[in-house]
């Protein structure tokens, strides 16, 4: 019966999955309209920018979710310490969590950066494009990062279900 259950909740993460990878489909075509949009009424140094902030975004949201379900995953294990684990598994998950802790601190600053290019980029934009295509363009740049984290969260959720399940089936004789 718990695995029938954890079966059907992954089936259901699944075709979530499937309809979140068809909006980033429809998010990638929006993507290269709005590139063909600002290559055609930008300076080539402008659309340069452009470019680099776009394909930053991804990078940058990506792994700041990373790094930070990294980080979750350390703080559990931490949190599961008791007397009877080694001396060298808790330094190496103290040392874990502080260089996983360093990272992402580095990755909010790429982001504040990011958020900073965005900021000109969006600048730039608003010489050329109507208020109407500008809140197109600034509802991408939403748009893409949420579907970026949604994408992430199911990822984590169905390899922790995947992971349940075989653990299940193998404490079955």
């Amino acid at each position: 019966e718990l695995m029938a259950g954890l079966q059907s909740r992954l089936q259901a993460l699944w075709e979530e999955r499937e309809l979140v990878l068809l909006e980033a489909r429809e998010c990638a075509k929006w993507s290269k309209e709005l590139e063909a949009m600002v290559r055609d009424l930008c300076k080539p140094n402008e659309f340069e920018r452009y470019m680099m902030f776009v394909g930053d975004l991804e990078k940058v949201v990506s792994l700041l979710l990373c790094l930070s379900s990294r980080l979750a995953r350390v703080q559990n294990a931490m949190s599961r310490i008791n007397g009877n684990t080694d001396a060298e598994e808790k330094q190496s998950l103290n040392e874990r969590h502080k260089l996983l802790s360093r990272q992402r601190e580095d990755a909010k600053d790429l982001k504040e950066n990011l958020d900073r290019r965005e900021r000109v980029v969006s600048g730039i934009l608003a010489k050329y494009l109507t208020e109407q295509q500008l809140q197109d363009y600034q509802h991408f740049v939403q748009v893409k990062t949420s579907l970026l984290i949604e994408q992430k969260n199911l990822e984590e959720q169905i390899k922790f279900f995947e992971e349940q399940l075989e653990n299940l089936k193998q404490s079955i004789p």
